[in-house]
Formats: structure tokens, C-alpha cells, sequence
């Protein structure tokens, strides 16, 4: 493990597109949150826009189109990752599932990392999509946190984000800080701190 002053970098990645979407917000959010107070946690958020969809017929020999190859070296670089996704249909975003499965192809960069989940939108705050996120997870070798849950329930009052997707609830803000204090400490734990 690195020595304890290093930052633990973190890769956020978020399964909606929109520039303007709540789960976007909460990752501009989170970094906040540690520039503010949490000191030893540096999130990158990555833009998974770029990335074609799978495809096998464009991996040769081995490689990977530059898009994926990039994507996948922020990965594999990260001591641990931030996932914000909507849901869709139960589920989480068809454009994060692309992502996990390029990273997952071979070698798996996602193997033996932590992992966080937050979610907003509508009813249970993207709850399922975070459950099913953990089921894929499984398969790809990712070690979630299991507490605390951060569920945004986007629609219900009060007011939870601004026009442009910005968090501002100090109630979830504050539960989000808890969420990121977990991983870090979790991450340490496990020992995953890149050197």
C-alpha cells in the first residue's frame, strides 16, 4: 500500500449522457464534497460518451480502439470507482453497461476494486438500478460498500437539484460525504491503494 498522504484516486462514472442529469450533479457533488472536507480523495470523473458499443470485432490482437484503451487505463489506474446512474426499466443505463463491459473484457481492469453506487430519480431514487449495478458486479469482481445507501428520490419535495442538475440539499450532501468517508475507508482496508 502507498504511503498514507497520498490521495486515493477515485474514478466517477456516470451512466447518464445528459450534461444537466442529477446523477451527473451528484458527482460534481461528491467532488465538492471532498475538495470541502474530506481530505485524501481525489475523484476523476470519466466521460464514457466516446465509447463505441461493444463490439469484439474491433478488438485486434489484443487492442482496443483509443477511446476504449484510454477508458480502460483510467480504470485500471484508479484505487477505486464512483458509479451514478439513473434508472431505466429496473435497471441501470444501457451506456454504463457498455462501459463495465469493455472494462471487463480481457484482462478485466475492474478486477478486485472498490466500488461506491448513487442514484437519483424518480420513486425509489434509482434504487434498482443499484441492485442490479451490484448483481453485475458480482460477476466482474467489484467490491461494493454496503453502507450507506444513497437513494435520491429527484421528484419528491423538497427541492433536491437546481435547473442545471447541481445538488443542493444539505441533507443528502451530507449523506454523500458519509458515502465517500466509507469508501475511503474501505478502500485503505483492502489495501488497494495504487503505489
Amino acid at each position: 500500500m502507498a504511503a498514507a498522504n497520498q490521495a486515493i484516486k477515485v474514478a466517477a462514472i456516470c451512466g447518464s449522457l445528459r450534461k444537466a442529469s442529477f446523477n451527473r450533479g451528484l458527482i460534481r457533488s461528491a467532488i465538492d464534497v471532498c475538495n470541502e472536507s474530506i481530505e485524501g480523495i481525489q475523484i476523476e470523473p470519466i466521460d464514457i460518451s466516446p465509447l463505441p458499443l461493444l463490439n469484439t470485432d474491433l478488438e485486434v490482437k489484443g487492442t482496443f480502439p483509443p477511446a476504449i484503451e484510454a477508458f480502460r487505463s483510467k480504470i485500471l489506474a484508479a484505487d477505486s470507482i464512483l458509479f451514478a446512474s439513473p434508472e431505466n426499466n429496473y435497471s441501470f443505463s444501457a451506456p454504463l453497461k457498455n462501459a463495465i463491459d469493455w472494462a471487463s473484457r480481457y484482462p478485466n481492469v475492474w478486477a478486485d476494486k472498490p466500488a461506491a453506487i448513487v442514484s437519483a430519480g424518480g420513486g425509489f431514487g434509482g434504487g434498482r438500478s443499484q441492485y442490479h449495478l451490484r448483481q453485475v458486479g458480482v460477476f466482474v469482481d467489484l467490491h461494493f460498500i454496503n453502507n450507506p445507501e444513497v437513494f435520491v428520490p429527484a421528484f419528491q419535495p423538497p427541492r433536491k437539484f437546481d435547473d442545471e442538475g447541481n445538488l443542493i440539499d444539505p441533507e443528502i450532501k451530507e449523506k454523500l460525504k458519509q458515502l465517500l468517508l466509507s469508501l475511503q475507508a474501505f478502500t485503505l482496508r483492502l489495501g488497494r491503494k495504487n503505489a
